[in-house]
Parts: structure tokens; C-alpha cells; sequence
């Protein structure tokens, strides 16, 4: 169940709030833990079976450490559970072609598995299960009690507004709110309209702009225009695809009474790479830090250490995203402009240019690496980047793309996406305070969207699939 569909909007989501705010407060997340288990398991119901297994688990192993009872022991047994979930379901298709290729190129065929086993990956596995991890971590910190009652830890892994795409949120940032919460005409209204705001980022934005970028993935040899074109649509879409969830995703918290933190902050507005993950990805990025980056030694070890660490970090930040080794090259490259930055005290050569040219030069050097995120392998990539460079000699056909993706209505949606990245004010800040001007348009951006949605039979959640 997505949230830009018709299934949630008029029958799951109105059905969901009138239970929750009829249910006795002792009842309410009970009953948010239910219906969360409901919207995970419409697809396939054996997810719900992974993701209560690792929440039985993380809670066992977060009253085990608060007990003092073997805590090291404890915190061991959910790292590895989580990690174990998470490596087996997203990586095991990978580990057995990368095998089976690596054997059959050194010339031992005979070794490779050709296993006919395929796993599926479940919806959201990433985002709960370091969500669920985080928590016994932080537990054995001390920085958090461990929770008393199962239902309510059930309802902060399972929260249906973050459950499959995040953002990653943090038991710390939801441990006060899960005893006492307030629930507000004033915190319902904002999250109406940044659920508005974010439903229209979806589907006015992000599902015109993927359909040219996926025209332009799949045309083969492309002029230098076109694939430029196509890998600037691709940036709006996955801005605005994931922006748009994690803004949906904070006004249903919002209607629910729960306050979740910012997860993008302007991206493309960003002066640098370390800029732009400061921006990005929020709760992925400050996640990383803290349970991957510091733990490493972070820039306590040394210059060169500093710089092994980052580039660890997101190379392992990139195989989070995906199991393949263009995700694997993806996280190495930030990993490498990260490095270069801070070896160059954050002062390389672009970043001493006026302040528009380096938020140019920013976006122009993701634009490149956004080419690892959205082409399927290595040799796609390349071969795009060749396009992009000039390298490449268009099709016969090349004519027709052109005929499709610069039509007035996908033209006008590109040049409206760039207006929104670089002019528009962030949903957070817009919805702070809400008049009736704003409340006007944010039905309005609702009433555009659901009319959108019979026409559109594109519409994927591009961090689904993570």
C-alpha cells in the first residue's frame, strides 16, 4: 500500500484515524500497532512475520541490557539479528551472481552456486531494522531507559508513516512521546498540509519527472542534451519522490500526535558534498555518524584515519541503498569527495567561488554520481556517462525520446521542479504557521494530486525497493 493511491487516501488512512481517536488512550497504540502490521502486510503478509520476529527480539535484548543481565551479550544478540535479517534478505541474491561471475571469470565454473533460490526483498527492511537497532544501542548507552511495555515499542518499529521509507527515527526522539503526547486542532491542521504538500511533490512532480528520466535510462546512446536532461529529471525525482514521503510521512506522525524530526533540509541548495549530506537524507546521515562513523573513531584517530573512516561510511552507506556494485561505486565516490574536502579543510578550489557557483558546481558533481544510483549496472552507467560526455553516438531513434520528453506538459513539469528546488520554501518552514492562503493552496495541491492520480499509471516509491 502506497500512500499516493486511492486504497489509503480514502479508505486505509480515514479508517486508521478514526480508530486511533476513538480508542481509550491505554488503547491507542494497540490499535496504531495493528492497523501498521495491516498496511506492512497488504502486499505480502509474511513481512509482518520478519518484522515482529526483529521487534520480539530488540525488545527482549533492550530489557536484558536495562536489567544489567549479560549486556554485552544482549546488545551482540541484536546487532547480529538485525544485521543477519538485513544481510541475508538484501544481499543474498547479490552474493551468489557476484560469485557466480568472479568463478566463471578466473575460468572455475565448476564453482559456482546456480542456486535457483531468489529472496525477496520485504518493504522497508533498512529503515526498521536500524530503526530497531538503534534502540538497543542506545540503551546500552544509558542515553535511553528501555521501554516496559511490548505494545509500545511494537508501535515505534511499526508506525505506518515511516515503516517502509522512513525517515529512520530514533527511539530517543519518540521515547517521551510514546507515554504522553498531546493531540491539537493546530498540530492535526500542519499535518494535514504537509501531508498535502507532500502528496503533490509525488505525484505532480516526481512521477512527471521519473518518466523522463526513465525514457532517458533506457534509450541506449544518448546526445550530451538529452542526458543531461534526463539525469537532472532523475535528481527532481528522487528529491521529490522520497521529500514528498518523508513530508507525507511527517504530517500523518503530525495527525497521530508525534512530532518526527526534519529529513531534508534543501539539498540542492548545498555549497559542497559535505554540505549536501548535512542537507540530505537526514536521519540517514546523522545514523551513520553515530553508530558507524564515531564507533570507527570518527576524527579523533588522526587525519588519514579520518579520511579511511568517511570513506567507509558511505561505502557501506551506498550498499545500504542497494545490492549491487553501482550502489557499491555510488558511496565510494562521496566517500572520496568527502575525504577530499576535509583533506582540503573543506576549502577545495570550487568552494571558493561566489556562493551560486558553488551550489552549481555541487549539484553538477551529484548529478554525475546520481548516474551509479539510477542506472541498473556498471556498464549502463558508463555508457550514460559517455552520453553525457559527448562519447557516445545516438541511435537511429534518438529522435523519437526527444519527440516524447520535451512535450510542453514534461518540459513544463521539469522547468516547475527546478523553480520548487531553488525558489520554494521548505515544507517544514511553510507549514509552520498556517493562515487560510496557505491552508487554500495546500487543498488545493490535494485536490490537483488526487485528480493527477487517474491519469498517472506511473507511480513508484523509488526507496521502496531499499
Amino acid at each position: 500500500m502506497v500512500f499516493s493511491s486511492y486504497l489509503f487516501l480514502f479508505y486505509f488512512l480515514p479508517t486508521a484515524l478514526l480508530l486511533y481517536y476513538a480508542a481509550p488512550r491505554r488503547a491507542k497504540h494497540l490499535v496504531l500497532t495493528a492497523l501498521s502490521y495491516l498496511f506492512y502486510g497488504w502486499a505480502n503478509p509474511l513481512f509482518v512475520v520478519l518484522l515482529f520476529l526483529s521487534t520480539l527480539v530488540d525488545y527482549g535484548c533492550g530489557l536484558a541490557i536495562g536489567r544489567g543481565f549479560h549486556k554485552r551479550t544482549a546488545l551482540v544478540a541484536s546487532i547480529v539479528s538485525n544485521l543477519s535479517l538485513l544481510g541475508f534478505f538484501k544481499y543474498f541474491n547479490f552474493a551468489t551472481a557476484s560469485f557466480d561471475a568472479l568463478v566463471e571469470a578466473i575460468g572455475l565454473p565448476a564453482l559456482s552456486i546456480d542456486t535457483a533460490i531468489r529472496v525477496t526483498l520485504p518493504l522497508g527492511i533498512s529503515f526498521y531494522t536500524f530503526q530497531s537497532m538503534s534502540y538497543t544501542i542506545d540503551v546500552y548507552r544509558a542515553r535511553v531507559a528501555p521501554i516496559r511495555r511490548f505494545v509500545d515499542f511494537a508501535c515505534y518499529v511499526s508506525m505506518f508513516p515511516q515503516l517502509v521509507a522512513g525517515p529512520i527515527i530514533r527511539f530517543s526522539e519518540v521515547a517521551d512521546q510514546l507515554q504522553t503526547r498531546t493531540h491539537t486542532i493546530a498540530k492535526f491542521a500542519r499535518g494535514v498540509s504537509f501531508f498535502c504538500v507532500g502528496l503533490a511533490k509525488k505525484v505532480l512532480l516526481a512521477n512527471p519527472t521519473g518518466k523522463i528520466a526513465d525514457l532517458a535510462f533506457d534509450a541506449g546512446s544518448l546526445s550530451p542534451l538529452d542526458a543531461w536532461y534526463g539525469v537532472t529529471a532523475y535528481a527532481f525525482q528522487i528529491y521529490f519522490d522520497f521529500s514528498g514521503y518523508s513530508d507525507m510521512a511527517i504530517g500523518l506522525g503530525l495527525m497521530l500526535g508525534f512530532v518526527f524530526p526534519k529529513n531534508f533540509d534543501s539539498p540542492y541548495r548545498a555549497q559542497s558534498i559535505t554540505d549536501f549530506w548535512h542537507r540530505w537524507h537526514i536521519s540517514l546521515s546523522t545514523w551513520l555518524r553515530d553508530y558507524l562513523y564515531l564507533p570507527l573513531g570518527g576524527s579523533r584517530k588522526g587525519p588519514w584515519r579520518t579520511y579511511i573512516n568517511l570513506f567507509i561510511v558511505m561505502l557501506l552507506g551506498g550498499l545500504w541503498h542497494g545490492a549491487a556494485w553501482n550502489f557499491f561505486v555510488w558511496g565510494g565516490l562521496h566517500g572520496a569527495l568527502l575525504a577530499f574536502e576535509r583533506l582540503r579543510g573543506k576549502t577545495p578550489s570550487y568552494l571558493r567561488l561566489a556562493a551560486p557557483l558553488r551550489v552549481g558546481v555541487t549539484f553538477l558533481i551529484v548529478l554525475v554520481t546520481w548516474v551509479f544510483f539510477r542506472a541498473p549496472d556498471l556498464p549502463s552507467a558508463f555508457r550514460y556517462l559517455g552520453g553525457m560526455a559527448g562519447l557516445g553516438t545516438p541511435q537511429e531513434g534518438a529522435g523519437l525520446l526527444a519527440g516524447i520528453v520535451y512535450q510542453p506538459y514534461y518540459l513544463a513539469t521539469f522547468l516547475l521542479a527546478a523553480a520548487v528546488v531553488w525558489t520554494c520554501p521548505q515544507t517544514w518552514d511553510w507549514t509552520r504557521t498556517l493562515t487560510w492562503p496557505k491552508t487554500s493552496v495546500a487543498f488545493a495541491l490535494l485536490l490537483l494530486s488526487t485528480v493527477a492520480l487517474t491519469t498517472q499509471a506511473y507511480n513508484p516509491f523509488i526507496y521502496f525497493i531499499f
